[in-house]
């Protein structure tokens, strides 16, 4: 097995609005002061994919439109995807790729989309308020600070799962009654927190030194 951190990212051409791409940029910049070299892997319609192959897995956000051409599209890859999060793999979801861990996103014209249904959440779109502006919030490595920009209202179906990322001080997070951002669960993250996310240092490098003990652990498994 390579010495080199090979990155997924799904669907990059169509989930990536706001700066989303630079969370893996930021990764791989803190993975090489640690000495590793990056492969990022664009893993878009069609392609063959086995989440295995990789030590980490990026899912950003998109637009309505994109997410429905996505969501016929990734159903294929349901099964690799939940096996890795079981496993405790290290994967980071934003906005519409957090939603899609779910079991569904309703939106504004009634449509629902479904989802993965690997975690026991949903979305809800509501067109009456629009979540938008910038964010903070506490979480186990400190503050975080970002932005935010969606209509889709993430609730969870089974709080004792689920974990929040954050407790809210500014802004909406997952929706306006919770007080609460994102999710974590085993070493997934989800989050609707843009700008990217990851320019905040503390929770960057909280997750590229999971990515380094993922991939070690790997390493050590195949000798």
């Amino acid at each position: 097995m390579s010495d080199k951190i090979k990155i997924a990212y799904l669907y990059e051409d169509l989930m990536n609005t706001y700066g989303d791409s630079g969370d893996v940029k930021i990764l791989a910049f803190l993975l090489k002061e640690q000495g590793y070299d990056t492969q990022v892997d664009n893993i878009s319609l069609g392609a063959d994919f086995n989440a295995f192959d990789y030590d980490f897995l990026f899912f950003g956000g998109g637009q309505d439109f994109e997410q429905t051409v996505v969501a016929k599209d990734l159903v294929r890859h349901r099964d690799t995807i939940k096996d890795y999060i079981e496993a405790s793999k290290p994967m980071l979801c934003i906005c519409g790729g957090y939603q899609f861990l779910g079991k569904y996103y309703t939106m504004v014209d009634g449509t629902t989309i479904q989802c993965l249904d690997i975690l026991p959440l949903h979305t809800i779109f509501k067109a009456d308020h629009r979540m938008i502006g910038d964010t903070e919030y506490q979480t186990e490595w400190g503050t975080v600070r970002a932005f935010e920009n969606h209509g889709g209202r993430t609730y969870f179906d089974d709080k004792n799962k689920l974990k929040p990322l954050g407790k809210m001080i500014e802004g909406y997070g997952n929706n306006p009654e919770d007080k609460a951002e994102g999710m974590r669960y085993k070493n997934t993250i989800g989050s609707y927190s843009h700008g990217p996310i990851l320019k905040n240092e503390n929770i960057a490098k909280a997750i590229a030194n999971k990515i380094i003990h993922s991939h070690q652990d790997c390493l050590a498994t195949a000798k």
